[in-house]
């Protein structure tokens, strides 16, 4: 449950006061009914009509993927990230918005809006996601040096990349680009075997430490926005 003006406003067609505007002069109505509080709390599931519209909320949600389960809307073989949301969350548009390998872990987007998909995956947006990387061999400045030149791989050379090593066989990849598992190639150029691989962030959004593996919730208003900003969390 969240309150109409904000689930409103997370729609992106007005701002706040522009809604509680619309609100208190009555041009909403929920169920057929002419709603006037702001603060009425709502599901996203009521009919409601906005100045004469009807309103089909879209769903945003952020996920921590756990191992074990596929990027995938269906699969004949293997549960899928979808199958993890509640039933209160459930949309028949829902889509993974990116992919996680099944047995990477971490912070993933499922969401029935296209076009916000289309703005943090399109390859000319440049959205920075950010990985903790665990290999089977000790990590070296030359490794860093080549991520941040640009690795050559059989589907061309990489953009540069930014890895900051934590530990000895542990550190943090930032990409801004996608490409079919290109921290696992890009090691293996190394002459490395990703052993662990766990995302951290998209754009300036967080993975929610709250959520355990499995879990998932509806991004708020601001969450959004922060996906859609192209730098990193500070």
């Amino acid at each position: 449950m969240e309150r109409l003006d904000k689930l409103l406003a997370s729609q992106g067609m007005l701002s706040r006061r522009e809604v509680k505007e619309l609100i208190t002069k009555g041009r909403v109505t929920i169920d057929g009914t002419v709603e006037k509080h702001p603060e009425r709390k709502v599901t996203g599931e009521e009919q409601i009509v906005v100045a004469g519209e009807l309103l089909r909320v879209q769903r945003t949600l952020t996920l921590h993927k756990p191992q074990g389960v596929v990027s995938a809307a269906r699969d004949a073989r293997d549960k899928t990230v979808l199958e993890l949301v509640p039933p209160e969350y459930r949309r028949k548009e829902l889509f993974p918005a990116g992919r996680l390998d099944k047995d990477t872990t971490g912070l993933m987007i499922l969401t029935d809006d296209g076009a916000l998909a289309h703005e943090i995956l399109a390859p000319k947006k440049h959205v920075p996601k950010r990985y903790r990387v665990t290999i089977d061999i000790p990590m070296t400045e030359e490794m860093v040096r080549r991520f941040a030149e640009g690795i050559e791989l059989k589907d061309g050379r990489c953009r540069p990349a930014e890895l900051t090593i934590e530990s000895e066989d542990t550190g943090v990849v930032t990409l801004r680009e996608g490409r079919y598992h290109q921290i696992k190639r890009m090691f293996g150029c190394c002459g490395a075997v990703v052993t662990g691989l766990h995302r951290l962030s998209m754009g300036a959004l967080r993975l929610d430490d709250a959520l355990l593996p499995g879990e998932c919730r509806p991004l708020s208003e601001e969450e959004i926005s922060l996906l859609r900003q192209q730098h990193l969390p500070e």
